[in-house]
């Protein structure tokens, strides 16, 4: 272990080094009316949204909005075609979060009439509560708004954050709960809707939505899109930029700015085998057109699986196609999640963990099982180091009723990785022709549809566990899902190319003689992952500048090794890494990638100084999701304030607390 003063030195030298690098709202003709308290949440009700689907549900939304890149907000309208489901109900309750809402209005006789509306103080992580009073249950219902400048679902970027550095771009990142930052909305899971939308913008940047994008369209300013599927709040997704389209194929493409897409169609040439292999599995795509949009590198995810167009990082494309398994994820979606679609945050497992698995079978198909497995032991072993510092109620793959998460639980590795392994588990004991059966029924059953883990349930049992008896027990069933940790049944996977990799670097850390090249240099990345994730630590200075002179991690621009490697340079006291990682961090937005590194450097004092300052430099080209994330993460390593003695705070003597200082 490098002693503390070394790496205290180092990151006072790379601080050193980092220093001295709107439309008026329109005249309001509703009336306000006092905003009720928001109901205490029902077992079976979304806790993450105000909705009450059960009264009354979107059906299908109409949005006419300007899009103004100086004032950075979206404008105009969203009509709702309204499905009134309870006869005592009169109001139509929608989340929003930090929007302005100038009037409201509903349909009747053919006219427009006033309604009257209130917008409830805003709750910490849900947004506003708007509440429509409709008295004569309008058909429907149109709301006039404009979205923040910061809402938390949308990123505007100026021309210098883009690659081409010739147009500003903007796009939306709606889950889990932000497509209420700019549109108001039902903005659950549950309630699914149809959708159209015309966008006006300047008339030098094309416009996308998840919805029906022409790849012939031109610019022109303005834009117009239909979604006749039903999807879910959460898949709406709208882009703007300097965006060119090439093909694939005849029914899918690739989206980018001018000096990206080219490299992007070749990193994702195998895009229409993997359509053609998940449907031989499971059954038609049925969304028409697959098209993947890649986004600058602030994206805060890897991907999104908007229905027809999937948001893709930038980070993926590495020229070697070793990470494609991403696209091999969001496609997978469009069966897993899109089409069959978790009904709240507590049931993320049935999106995420559904499509890693499916992921995994597409990977197998066209790469091959050693490829595959490679795969699934890199996921698990990371969740199998984590899972134990979670708590308990957050390790169940289902939440059980009363237990409060946060929205964003939803996408921990409990629902991705222990969520497939389930799946793999049900594969391995019933055989694969007989699960591959019950999965393809599973999405045509309840396709378009948003469920819970109790009919996913009641489903297996009808139609996997009652019809093949005695090879599951209910036992196991309940710990896989509702049980903390990893079930004892869990399948273990092996991976030969691993062991080597295993092997390879035990000999190193033994007799400092790195693998001989004609073994690394066949590495994947895969094998590069495991390598750093076996290492100590904390390594010498030696030892760092050996790998580092022969595998060149330093500035590697395969950001999965990146997010491994700058966390060990911090901990050993590498300097030399230093300036390249905090470009990375001033450079890369998604979270997976950079907030190890940002977790790494808040253990000491000096680190912590260190991020404090490039995350100043980075925060301005950072998604407000990312933002948040890396915010969290510095005001937690910050110390509290020193208590105060109360004899003194009552006299006045003695240090007070400081105003506003964060909490850990």
């Amino acid at each position: 272990m490098r002693p503390f003063r070394s790496i205290a030195c180092a990151l006072s030298l790379a601080a050193l080094a980092l220093a001295g690098c709107s439309r008026e709202p329109s005249p309001d003709t509703s009336t306000p009316v006092p905003a009720k308290e928001a109901p205490v949440a029902a077992a079976d009700r979304d806790e993450h949204s105000f909705a009450e689907p059960t009264r009354v549900v979107i059906d299908d939304l109409a949005l006419d909005l300007d899009l103004d890149f100086d004032s950075r907000t979206l404008a105009g309208t969203a009509t709702y075609t309204l499905e009134w489901k309870d006869e005592a109900a009169n109001e139509l309750v929608l989340d929003t979060r930090d929007i302005t809402i100038e009037r409201v209005e509903g349909e009747a006789n053919s006219q427009w009439q006033p309604l009257q509306f209130a917008l409830a103080d805003a709750h910490a992580s849900l947004g506003s509560r708007l509440v429509v009073q409709a008295p004569e249950r309008n058909a429907k219902i149109r709301v006039t708004y404009r979205t923040a400048p910061g809402a938390s679902g949308l990123q505007w970027l100026t021309p210098e954050m883009t690659e081409g550095k010739q147009l500003p771009f903007m796009f939306s990142q709606s889950q889990q709960i932000h497509a209420r930052s700019w549109v108001p909305l039902q903005d659950t899971p549950a309630v699914r809707y149809t959708y159209s939308a015309t966008i006006r913008t300047r008339p030098d940047v094309m416009v996308l939505m998840s919805a029906d994008n022409d790849p012939a369209a031109q610019r022109d300013g303005e834009y117009s899109f239909r979604m006749p599927q039903r999807i879910p709040s959460y898949l709406m997704a709208i882009a703007a930029g300097d965006l060119v389209f090439q093909p694939i194929s005849q029914r899918s493409g690739v989206w980018a700015e001018p000096s990206m897409v080219e490299r992007a169609v070749a990193e994702f040439a195998d895009t229409e085998k993997m359509i053609a292999t998940t449907e031989a599995l499971y059954g038609p795509y049925r969304w028409e057109r697959y098209d993947l949009l890649v986004l600058p590198p602030s994206f805060p995810f890897g991907g999104m699986e908007n229905p027809r167009l999937s948001f893709i990082t930038p980070t993926v494309i590495v020229g070697d196609r070793s990470l494609v398994s991403l696209i091999a994820h969001e496609l997978a979606h469009s069966w897993s999640g899109n089409l069959v679609t978790f009904a709240s945050a507590k049931h993320g497992w049935l999106n995420e963990g559904m499509t890693s698995y499916v992921e995994n079978r597409i990977v197998e198909s066209l790469y091959g099982k050693e490829f595959s497995d490679m795969e699934y032991v890199i996921a698990r072993d990371a969740l199998k180091a984590g899972i134990g510092d979670m708590p308990e109620a957050t390790q169940a793959l289902a939440v059980k009723p009363g237990t409060e998460l946060d929205a964003d639980d939803a996408l921990s590795a409990v629902s991705y990785d222990k969520g497939a392994w389930f799946l793999q588990f049900l594969e391995q004991r019933f055989g694969r022709e007989v699960f591959d059966a019950f999965l393809r029924g599973y999405f045509d059953h309840f396709a378009f549809q948003s469920i819970t883990t109790e009919q996913f349930l009641e489903y297996a049992r009808e139609h996997l566990f009652n019809a093949h008896p005695d090879t599951v027990t209910e036992a196991e069933i309940q710990e896989w899902l509702y049980a903390p940790g990893i079930p004892a049944s869990a399948p273990q996977v092996l991976s030969p190319k691993l062991g080597l990799v295993d092997s390879a670097r035990l000999a190193w850390l033994g007799s400092a003689q790195l693998p001989p090249q004609q073994l690394t240099s066949e590495w994947t990345t895969q094998e590069w992952i495991h390598f750093l994730e076996g290492l100590p630590q904390t390594l010498n200075q030696e030892q760092m500048a050996q790998l580092d002179t022969a595998y060149r991690f330093t500035g590697t621009p395969n950001g999965e090794l990146a997010m491994r490697w700058y966390p060990l340079a911090v901990r050993s006291g590498y300097m030399l890494a230093f300036e390249p990682m905090t470009q990375f961090l001033q450079t890369v937005g998604r979270r997976k990638l950079i907030l190890p590194i940002y977790t790494a450097l808040v253990q000491t004092p000096e680190g912590l100084a260190l991020a404090t300052q490039v995350f100043e430099r980075a925060r301005p080209g950072s998604h407000p999701i990312t933002a948040a994330s890396v915010q969290r993460i510095l005001d937690e390593a910050k110390p509290k304030p020193a208590p105060v003695d109360p004899a003194q705070a009552t006299t006045g003597l003695g240090k007070q607390p400081v105003s506003g200082a964060p909490a850990r």
